[in-house]
């Protein structure tokens, strides 16, 4: 057996799986082992984030950590090795596994001046390939007197807001010319630059022009004589008063003042963060979208008087088949939903765009919105329609403290076919839903609020909510969708229809 099968053998990777449906990348979010630190088959070893989830990840091996290939914050893709594990960590020192040792360096020399070829950076536990480029040997050239580092095109084009130039061959050398004399120094101490339009990049000149600044009048100090922000606050802020103990025939030219900035103008850039769109977040916006311009969303409302619902819940909150369930508001606006939904079976189902066929699904898997940490996720009740009202609750708690916890496996947020949004709770009385993709329709449940109400024929003080339905216009039409908002209603107004209709 060679010394690379046994390495092999002893020291076992494990790569980021796909932990969702087709996912290609999750990002480290924690690692709970360190190199040295001994795990059992099954451990978990971190947790990361896919785009529809925090998940944790065990380790299929028993052994020693041997390397961490990636840092908490880091996204890799599906495949990629992320920890290595020592299998045998009695059996001694072993040599490093063939991927793990770097190449040795080849020497290319030309004209007897030789330099060792460029490494590529590469990720930590895999070594350094080679390259294969070879520098030219160094030609002698004649001295010349020291001048200012010019600025490379590529940079004098990131700067001027266009493209870089393409490269041209370099000229023969020249005798150096003399040397140039020295430049002047401005009034408020810039140093000698080349002349020609002074270098900043695009925002610093912006804030320039907001700030009303001469950038030919600002010293820079970045590389390369660029200007930066802060020169251009320097330039900005009113010169010093002199001292009174300065004699008054002090040598050098007196400073000008910088005109100050007019009143009302900040620098927004400074006071802005910029956060990447990774995760949850990133998913959630791609599929909104993808939803938003695929599906032609209608969006119906309704107000209705909710008061028996709400003394309903109070008394359930007191029945012994509901003790230690969460019983609210929210539980009966999902079973009214699931009842109407019964009545119209139509509105049930989805589009396959490659066949062109309408599905319809004869199960129902609620999608309840939850706001969580990391962005918006939908987890559905599978076969909702059928279950019991305490069932339901004891789902649906399960499914909002699952959530918080960031803990939501993918698989319960696949499969979803309606959705519940309760906007209520923050006090907003409605909305306009946009279509979890793949779904038919979305109810936006509202705020209940104690309003004047015309109640047996008088104007009496009643608990009202507002409902929004979003739906599917290839799927359902205004008949149906219509007929379906006002069965939920209907319900939550008299909520005995859960018996009659259910």
């Amino acid at each position: 057996m060679t010394a690379s099968t046994a390495n092999a053998q002893r020291f076992r990777e494990f790569k980021m799986p796909d932990v969702g449906e087709g996912l290609t990348e999750a990002e480290i979010l924690k690692w709970y082992v360190k190199p040295g630190d001994t795990v059992t088959d099954g451990q978990v070893v971190c947790e990361v984030e896919t785009a529809k989830a925090a998940v944790e990840l065990p380790i299929p091996y028993d052994g020693v950590v041997h390397e961490l290939n990636f840092g908490e914050g880091v996204t890799v893709d599906v495949g990629t090795v992320i920890i290595s594990v020592d299998t045998d960590p009695g059996a001694g020192p072993a040599a490093a596994p063939a991927a793990q040792q770097a190449p040795q360096e080849a020497a290319a020399s030309e004209a007897g001046d030789a330099e060792p070829q460029g490494r590529q950076a590469v990720l930590v536990g895999y070594g350094a390939a080679p390259s294969s480029t070879k520098r030219r040997a160094r030609k002698p050239q004649a001295a010349v007197p020291a001048q200012p580092e010019p600025v490379s095109a590529a940079l004098q084009a990131e700067l001027n807001g266009r493209a870089a130039p393409a490269p041209t061959t370099a000229p023969s050398i020249t005798p150096a010319a003399p040397a140039a004399a020295p430049v002047t120094p401005v009034a408020n101490g810039a140093g000698a630059r080349s002349a020609g339009r002074p270098l900043a990049k695009p925002p610093v000149r912006k804030l320039a022009k907001d700030l009303g600044i001469d950038l030919a009048a600002v010293a820079p100090t970045g590389p390369d004589g660029i200007i930066t922000r802060e020169d251009v606050h320097a330039a900005a802020a009113p010169a010093a008063a002199p001292s009174p103990a300065a004699p008054a025939e002090a040598a050098g030219p007196v400073a000008v003042p910088a005109a100050a900035p007019e009143p009302g103008i900040v620098d927004a850039a400074a006071r802005e963060r910029r956060v990447p769109v990774k995760g949850v977040r990133k998913a959630t916006a791609q599929a909104m979208v993808q939803s938003a311009f695929t599906a032609p969303h209608v969006t119906e409302f309704i107000t209705v008087d909710v008061t028996r619902t709400m003394k309903l819940v109070q008394e359930l909150k007191q029945d012994p088949d509901m003790a230690g369930l969460r019983v609210n508001p929210l539980l009966l606006v999902a079973k009214a939903f699931l009842v109407a939904i019964k009545r119209h079976p139509e509105v049930n189902a989805s589009w396959d765009e490659a066949r062109q066929e309408i599905v319809y699904k004869d199960y129902v898997n609620l999608g309840i919105a939850a706001a969580t940490p990391r962005g918006l996720i939908v987890p559905n009740i599978k076969d909702a329609g059928v279950k019991t009202l305490p069932r339901l609750a004891a789902e649906l708690g399960e499914l909002v403290a699952t959530a918080r916890e960031g803990k939501t496996s993918p698989a319960a947020m696949s499969g979803g076919t309606v959705t519940i949004t309760n906007v209520g709770v923050f006090g907003v009385d409605t909305g306009t839903p946009i279509l979890n993709p793949g779904e038919s329709a979305i109810l936006a449940f509202g705020a209940v609020k104690l309003q004047p109400w015309v109640h047996k024929g008088k104007v009496k003080a009643r608990q009202v909510t507002t409902l929004a339905l979003s739906f599917d216009h290839r799927l359902i039409d205004g008949e149906l969708g219509s007929k379906l908002l006002a069965d939920i209603a209907a319900v939550l107004e008299r909520p005995k229809r859960l018996i009659t209709w259910g």
